[in-house]
């Protein structure tokens, strides 16, 4: 809270009435302009506590009619009644005149943004602009001259259009921006630059005209409105022009291209009639009118929105006080209002949580006023320091605003009210003191014996005793900050603290070197004084002597602290040992640090409020934790104020706003969103948290700790203990006792965590509560428990229980309730464990505590809405747990809706009741329950809900109240057949009871009329009923009893097997009909004894019925027996399906073997089952391959075959399916020498020689085989065909070549048959060697080659080498080509004699032959040509040479 210093003008004894104010822009000089009758018009000065400025006192015979200041230099523009026109300069007071151009009032003055051009104007119309140069002074004459021929009212500069922002393009330029850097080279475009300032602006006239005069000084008809213009505004964002005139209408208007206007929106602004308007413009486009109402009117344009800011009684204002000027400061965002009644009303901008301060959600909030005397005409804001000038017609005040004093020590407190008004108050007596003094207070202090109050310039004592203020010293210092300690008073002055008396006697002077600087900060708490000074140094005093002694060495924070920019505040605990330090940084925003200076350890430790954590090193066991549990987060936050407890050395306490707040220097005071932080400080522990909670509403800032109480400022009326108010002058002598104070009581206490409920406990409780929260805080159970064990207050053991739902600590909690006596909340604890969720156990206990809004917020932020939901209908909240069923519980949402009708019954809201028993799905009972009190109502609900449920109730309760009929008809309605057959049957009316079960078929129905019937000896009815009802039993009984065999068959089959059973026994017993008694055993499940029954009665056909049911899960003898008869009626394979379902697979597979029978797959499956012994099951397997392989099944023949692991016949099995694919990979599967060969062997039978790959698994079965003889065999059959079918005699070389490998491989080849072979094909490969040399020499020697071939003719056994044929085709094709006809024709009979039966087309090509036709003439003939298209078998041609 901030109080307004008012200062009083030092005004001159010519200067009388003020009637205008003027500040500059930045310094804080207020310019006023008064009249006097006798010597005319002055204009003074006056600084920021009024002091009067003598050399520059202007004064004329005339009236000054305008006041403007030059926007940065300390010059003044006067203009007179008379036109004259005056530069005033301060200090120094020069005066300069400007040339007369004006010769009637001046009615016009104004500025340029830079102040290098001004504009002068008169009441005749005439306009001229001045150009001044830097220094604020007048060069030359005027720059223009205007006539306009009416008074001008109005002139506003226009701001400069926008160029290139040359600091920003520099900027850019050096982070690497080449677009920027372009800018400024020679390369790139030339760069824009926007003028320094506006030159052109715009100046209205009486008649309602604007005009617009450019940088040229050039002027152009702008627009005409209706009546005189009151007040220009340019709105930069829009960039469009307002105009107001005198009444008060408002026009906007835009610019178009070619500099015309055109209006888009025009409106009548409120007001009274008859009344001065005042009007202000913001920059946040706010138009503010005070029109001599008790309101203030405030337009939005930029949003289109208005609203009224009014006065509030309540704050101190009168009823019919009307509000006459107004003035707005951008700086503080305050709204100040001039009243009749001398008051200044004040409104702050408070920006709500989650908006901006352009938002619409801003609020203006009205503050307590300032009371100044008389009537207030005029108020203006000024300069950098933010000052209000107030005019009241009388005098002219200057208010400062300061931020209110206030101090607590030892059980007193003070807080400033007025600038010269204090609120004491006594919290040890419950007395509240008003004391009011002769000076501006601008600081306190206060003991307990005495209220010491100081504004810079003078300290004065008063002694406090009892409910008497008496003053008891008061002397001149310059010392803006005092401490007192006992009888002493501590006071700064450059490098050094003096300790004076009340009376202002320096008694002992505690000096600091010129390196310590000046001391500026002072506290003391308990016997310690420690003082700050503006070079960051820190020294503390132990101050329980007569003399004060240096209790630390001198110590330099800057060495500790980076970035210090000064220091804040700094504050000791009550033992010495701690200091807290605030900080200013570098830049001048505060620290969000508290830093903590160790004075033993000489170490500085810190709290970072924006991490929310202690610095490194510092223990701070499970801080997160503990913040997550207290539902606060310290993050992103700054200290502004610190204090430690009084008596507590470990105890501190901080108050935190958010970092978007701190820097604002009262804002803070009405957020909500302030912490108060208490925090442990030891030197073992370092700093632990020990509560952070928000900051109470009503409460204003933190004063003070004392356990067990925080002691806040607060707002009037805000309630607490204190209950005498006195009222004290600051000379007073006695109490003045005709009337209590009138100031409010400003000190609210609020206990501490730990001490709800114990605020009056003695020392030794407050002690051990102390502690006890210090050791819960480390962790230290064992030490927490001992230093309560002594406590026997109920009242603590609770408090402490209420503690631990804060800490969650359940076993602590436990101890609590079992010293309370409290058996009902430590057994709903002990069932609470059953809950998975810690928050929901320590709900309940915050439940049985009565912390039932800490209970709810568990139950949240633990997600169990359903304990939710219970906790809100527990405690009546009905409406939150319908909406949490609703939303979340949606699983219990019928019970709650039950429970809540039950409830609203309970009050005897029938209507809501009577809704939520539908809504939960139980108003077919509940409703008529609810309102069988009330029939007619009953009655009409039962016709409304058209329920079948409801109207069989309905219906009974009409039964049974004898109206049958009616009865009847709901029970239609309800479709309940059974009450409308049991009605009718009780009524006698027999026939419609059974149209009724016969159409609808309802089984009740049915059997209750069965009942009736056979109560009545209907016997066939009885029966027919029952039966519709399914209950054949009783249908049975009725049959055996009444001989009815033929329905008894049918109904028995339609029954249970007992019944079946029951059927069966009685046609046996009978002994007609056995039949149906083998079929009825049959379905019953007695197999065996059908069976039985049909083999003694020769039921055939039964047998043959209840063989096809029997399976493997049947009777082995009984399926025997069942086999053997149908072997005998020659059913061989019913047989056999019946045998290996006995399990008699021997006995079926000769039975299979002997009838011939095909065993299909799934008969010989079932006959090797997987449980048998290995040994019999590969037996039996055998056994049925070698059946499959007689009947030709090769493929389940290899499967059995392979089952009984006999893989020789199961490859023979698949060699005789020729399936080579399985054959193939069986082979590969079995990996044996064996079954390699016999697989080749196979394969050799195939047609190899067209399917490669046949040709390369016989070669890899060979070699896996090992059998190299055999592969040997197979590349000299290879070699053959090669001979045979393609004369390749190259490749047929290569087959040799590998059959002779193998051979010589052979594991016999010592044997002489193999090197008879081996001899063999060696002579073969020489012969075929020597003819592939033949051919291949004949290209290059087609003589030698032919004398070689026919040396090869000679060699012995050459034909199963080389054919014959092929050497003579060669030689016969030699001579041909070399012209040699006759030995050609020679050679080829000599071929045909030694191949008479050959056809010689096999070997002499088709050219030779048709060259020895035509040349030789030697005739052809063919031979047989009977099949003249063939594709594989041609028929050869036979050559015949004649």
């Amino acid at each position: 809270m901030a109080v307004y210093f008012d200062h009083r003008i030092e005004a001159p004894e010519s200067s009388n009435v003020p009637f205008q104010l003027a500040w500059h822009s930045a310094l804080p000089v207020l310019a006023v302009a008064s009249s006097n009758p006798a010597t005319g018009g002055n204009v003074d000065l006056y600084l920021q506590q009024g002091e009067y400025v003598e050399s520059c006192h202007v004064q004329r015979p005339h009236q000054p009619e305008v006041l403007r200041w030059h926007p940065t230099k300390p010059v003044l523009a006067l203009g007179w009644e008379n036109g004259e026109v005056v530069l005033l300069t301060h200090p120094s007071g020069d005066q300069t005149v400007l040339p007369s151009i004006h010769t009637v009032c001046i009615t016009l003055l104004e500025w340029s943004s830079s102040g290098s051009r001004l504009v002068t104007g008169d009441q005749t119309g005439v306009l001229a602009v001045w150009k001044v140069d830097a220094r604020g002074r007048l060069q030359g004459n005027h720059l223009v001259k205007h006539e306009y021929n009416k008074p001008l009212t109005c002139c506003i500069f226009r701001p400069a259009s926008p160029g290139d922002d040359v600091a920003k393009l520099a900027r850019a330029s050096v982070s690497g921006d080449e677009n920027a850097l372009d800018m400024f080279s020679w390369k790139g475009a030339p760069l824009k630059m926007g003028p320094q300032e506006g030159l052109a602006f715009y100046v209205s006239t009486a008649d309602g005209k604007v005009h617009s005069v450019d940088e040229h000084c050039k002027t152009t008809p702008l627009l005409s409105v209706e009546g005189s213009i009151k007040k220009l505004i340019y709105i930069e964002m829009r960039e469009t022009l307002a105009v107001i005139t005198e009444n008060l209408m408002l026009s906007q208007y835009t610019f178009g291209p070619e500099g015309g206007a055109q209006e888009f929106m025009k409106v009548k602004l409120s007001s009274r009639s008859g009344q001065n308007v005042d009007i202000v413009w913001t920059e946040n486009s706010l138009l503010i009118t005070a029109t001599g109402e008790h309101m203030v009117r405030l337009w939005d344009l930029e949003r289109d929105d208005n609203y009224v800011l009014s006065l509030d009684e309540t704050l101190g204002f009168e009823k019919g006080e009307l509000i006459n000027c107004v003035s707005h400061c951008p700086g503080k965002e305050i709204l100040a209002a001039g009243t009749t009644h001398g008051r200044i009303a004040m409104w702050r901008m408070v920006v709500q949580p989650g908006s901006s301060r352009s938002n619409t959600k801003a609020q203006w909030k009205l503050q307590t006023p300032t009371e100044i005397e008389g009537n207030v005409t005029q108020l203006q804001w000024g300069s950098s320091l933010n000052l209000l000038a107030a005019n009241n017609s009388n005098t002219v005040l200057i208010l400062c605003e300061h931020v209110m004093s206030a101090h607590f020590s030892q059980q007193v407190a003070a807080v400033q009210l007025t600038p010269t008004q204090l609120s004491i108050s006594q919290f040890t007596t419950g007395v509240h003191l008003a004391l009011q003094s002769d000076m501006h207070i601008k600081g306190v202090c206060v003991t307990k014996d005495s209220v010491t109050v100081w504004n810079g310039k003078q300290v004065t004592v008063y002694e406090l005793s009892g409910i008497v203020l008496r003053s008891t010293g008061s002397f001149p210092c310059d010392s803006h900050v005092v401490a007192v300690h006992g009888e002493n008073l501590y006071t700064v002055e450059p490098n050094r603290v003096q300790i004076r008396t009340p009376q202002g006697t320096v008694k002992q002077l505690l000096t600091f070197s010129k390196a310590e600087g000046n001391p500026v900060l002072l506290n003391v708490c308990q016997s310690y004084l420690v003082v700050g000074t503006d070079t960051a140094y820190i020294r503390v005093f132990d101050l329980s002597r007569r003399d004060a002694k240096a209790h630390s060495s001198s110590k330099n924070l800057a060495d500790q602290i980076s970035n210090l920019g000064a220091l804040r505040s700094v504050k000791c605990n009550a033992n010495g040992s701690q200091v807290s330090i605030l900080i200013s940084q570098v830049n001048g925003r505060p620290d969000h640090k508290v830093y903590f200076y160790d004075v033993e350890m000489d170490t500085v430790t810190h709290f970072d409020f924006f991490t929310g954590r202690p610095s490194s090193g510092i223990s701070q066991p499970e801080e997160s934790e503990k913040q997550e549990s207290q539902g606060t987060d310290l993050s992103g936050r700054c200290p502004v104020s610190h204090f430690w407890d009084e008596s507590e050395p470990r105890l501190f306490v901080c108050e935190t706003v958010p970092i978007s707040s701190e820097s604002s220097s009262n804002g803070y005071l009405d957020m909500v969103d302030v912490f108060v932080v208490t925090l442990f400080c030891t030197q073992e522990h370092g700093l632990l948290l020990q509560d952070c909670y928000p900051k109470p509403s009503g409460l204003q800032t933190l004063l003070a700790l004392d356990v067990p109480y925080y002691y806040f400022t607060c707002k009037p009326g805000e309630p607490d203990s204190c209950v005498t108010q006195v009222s004290s002058a600051s000379q007073q002598t006695q109490l003045t006792k005709k009337a209590p104070a009138p100031f409010p009581h400003m000190v609210s206490r609020r206990a501490l965590r730990d001490f709800v409920g114990l605020e009056n406990c003695e020392k030794a409780t407050r002690d051990a509560m102390l502690n006890f929260s210090f050791y819960l805080t480390i962790g230290d159970m064992d030490e927490a428990f001992k230093s309560i064990k002594l406590i026997k207050s109920k009242a603590v053991w609770e408090n402490m229980a209420r503690m631990c739902v804060k800490t969650r600590r359940m076993d602590v909690a436990r101890v609590c309730l079992g010293n309370m006596g409290n058996a009902r909340a430590a057994k709903a604890l002990k069932e609470a464990e059953a809950e998975a969720e810690p928050e929901a156990q320590v709900a309940m206990l915050a439940i049985q505590l009565g912390m039932l809004e800490d209970a709810e917020k568990l139950y949240k932020s633990c997600q169990r809405y359903d304990l939710l939901n219970i906790f809100y209908q527990a405690s009546g909240q009905w409406q939150q747990a319908l909406e949490i069923a609703e939303s979340h519980d949606r699983i219990h949402l019928r019970t709650t809706y039950y429970n809540y009708a039950k409830y609203q019954e309970s009050m005897g809201d029938k209507i809501l009741a009577l809704a939520y028993y539908e809504k939960s799905d139980t108003h077919r009972v509940e409703v008529p329950r609810m309102l069988q009190d009330d029939i007619s109502s009953l009655e009409i609900y039962v016709n409304k809900m058209k329920d079948k449920s409801i109207y069989k109730w309905w219906a009974q309760y009409l039964e049974s109240q004898s109206d049958m009929d009616s009865a009847l008809h709901f029970y239609e309605c309800a479709q309940d057949y059974l009450s409308l057959v049991r009605v009718h049957c009780y009524m006698g009316n027999i026939q419609k009871a059974s149209e009724i079960a016969n159409n609808t078929g309802d089984r009740a129905a049915s059997y209750h009329l069965a009942r009736h019937y056979e109560g009545h000896d209907d016997i066939k009815q009885a029966v027919h009923f029952y039966t519709r009802a399914q209950a054949y039993n009783n249908a049975i009984r009725l049959c055996k009893e009444n001989g009815l065999d033929d329905q008894l068959m049918n109904l028995a089959l339609l029954s249970n097997p007992e019944d079946m059973m029951e059927a069966a026994c009685y046609y046996e017993e009978k002994g007609a009909q056995m039949d149906r008694a083998v079929a009825l055993y049959q379905k019953a499940g007695y197999v065996s004894k059908a069976l039985e029954l049909a083999f003694a009665t020769q039921q055939f056909s039964a047998l043959q019925v209840i063989a096809e049911d029997l399976n493997e899960n049947s009777d082995p003898a009984l399926l025997a027996r069942c086999s053997e008869f149908f072997i005998t009626h020659s059913q061989y394979e019913k047989a056999v399906d019946l045998l290996v379902a006995a399990k008699k697979y021997q006995q079926a597979l000769e039975l299979c073997v002997n009838q011939n029978l095909t065993i299909t797959e799934e008969l010989a499956d079932r006959m090797t089952p997987a449980d048998a012994s290995e040994e019999a099951s590969r037996g039996l397997a055998e056994k049925i391959a070698d059946c499959c392989m007689r009947q030709g099944n090769y493929h389940l023949a290899t499967k059995k075959y392979i089952l009984a692991s006999n893989k020789h016949k199961a490859m023979r099995a698949l060699l005789k399916s020729g399936d080579t694919e399985k054959i193939v990979y069986f082979a590969g599967m079995s990996r044996q020498k064996e079954l390699f060969i016999m697989a080749a062997n196979y394969l050799q039978s195939l047609d190899w020689r067209k399917n490669p790959d046949i040709l390369k698994t016989i070669i890899t079965f060979y070699t896996k085989a090992r059998a190299l003889d055999l592969l040997a065999g197979f590349y000299e059959a290879c070699a053959q065909v090669e001979i045979d079918d393609y004369q390749n005699y190259e490749k047929a070389l290569d087959a040799l070549m590998e059959a002779f490998k193998c051979f010589s491989k052979s594991k016999d080849a010592s044997s002489g048959q193999q090197e008879v072979r081996l001899a063999d094909l060696q002579h073969k490969i020489t012969l075929i060697k020597k003819f592939v040399h033949i051919r291949r020499l004949y290209d290059e020697n087609p003589g030698e080659a032919a004398r070689l071939c026919e040396a090869l003719l000679e060699e012995p056994e050459l034909d199963p080498a080389v054919r014959i044929g092929d050497a003579f085709g060669f030689l016969v094709d030699h001579h041909c080509h070399q012209g040699n006809l006759q030995a050609a024709y020679h050679k080829l009979e000599e071929l045909q004699k030694l191949l008479p039966s050959q056809n010689l087309r096999h070997f002499i090509s088709q050219s030779s032959l048709e060259a020895l036709q035509k040349e030789m003439g030697i005739s052809i003939s063919r031979g047989d040509h009977r099949n003249s298209v063939k594709e594989e078998d041609e028929v050869e041609e036979d050559l015949n040479v004649s």
